[in-house]
């Protein structure tokens, strides 16, 4: 049994524009994306319940009611599925207990930081989990979810942990970077300093945030007061920064794959690597893509 206390709740800042996908998502959230047949936020959700996580917390903004709605109960599609006999089984996945699923406004986008600290409220004086959708992370086969890894690191070093991978030094400069710190195991590393989208020649490392956390509730307060930083707005990675030497701080590498889905390149490399291990369409799948490959 840990000495540290679980973590339970999970904060999902969804309120972003998702402009890069435009128009797709003139009226449809970019979190509802679907990667083959499931939108990337269930694909976190799923992660999150993996790991434990019982509550799940969606900070959102105008226009993002359908995120909500697919995970709430469909009367008419479920109704007319089970007369036309249809298997209910693929919609088990959407269907969330009362109470699991809470919603918060981020009324101005002020960036992450501001985003997490409109959770403040719900998340109280526990430690919770952060999912940027975006990032989608899959496991090897037979393998856990990037959560599940962190959770497990977290009940023996406790504290604070961020999920990193490793990035040419090229591309570092449009990631959150970490300074890393004595090795505790194969995967997992102390933090010394963190820093938002630093310039090439003044990154401490090519070790990149990947786009989950485990924090402590300390880090609203540091929210509360928190500056505007890199592009402007109020920086998650800042607020971390500053939280390094008055508690725990590790990074956990996740065995896996980690996937840009806040891009296009990212999202069909995403749709087209998880297609082709499906055993349902895989088959297909390879072969159109090998006949559209023919043609170039």
């Amino acid at each position: 049994m840990t000495k540290y206390k679980p973590v339970k709740k999970a904060v999902f800042p969804v309120a972003g524009l998702g402009t890069r996908f435009l128009p797709a998502t003139k009226a449809i959230p970019k979190e509802m994306l679907a990667v083959v047949d499931r939108p990337l936020i269930q694909y976190a959700v799923d992660e999150a319940r993996e790991a434990g996580i019982e509550q799940m917390i969606f900070v959102t903004g105008r226009g993002k009611t359908a995120i909500v709605e697919h995970f709430d109960m469909a009367y008419e599609l479920e109704t007319t599925m089970k007369e036309r006999g249809k298997d209910l089984s693929v919609l088990n996945a959407t269907r969330a207990t009362p109470g699991d699923i809470i919603t918060v406004r981020q009324q101005v986008p002020m960036g992450l930081g501001h985003a997490i600290w409109c959770a403040r409220a719900i998340v109280g004086d526990e430690p919770f989990a952060i999912f940027l959708p975006d990032e989608l992370m899959i496991a090897y086969p037979g393998g856990t979810g990037c959560m599940k890894q962190m959770v497990e690191a977290y009940s023996e070093v406790g504290g604070n942990l961020i999920s990193v991978l490793e990035v040419p030094r090229e591309d570092v400069s449009s990631y959150g970077v970490i300074a890393p710190g004595r090795a505790v195991s194969e995967t997992l590393t102390e933090v010394t300093g963190l820093v938002e989208k630093p310039p090439v020649e003044e990154a401490p490392s090519n070790l990149i945030v990947s786009g989950r956390y485990i924090l402590q509730p300390e880090v609203m307060r540091v929210l509360e007061g928190q500056e505007k930083g890199a592009g402007g707005e109020i920086q998650l990675t800042d607020a971390m920064a500053r939280m390094i030497g008055t508690q725990p701080f590790h990074a956990a590498t996740f065995a896996g794959r980690r996937f840009d889905c806040g891009g296009k390149t990212g999202f069909v490399e995403a749709t087209l690597a998880l297609a082709l291990e499906r055993d349902d369409i895989g088959d297909e799948v390879r072969a159109m893509a090998e006949r559209l490959l023919g043609r170039c």
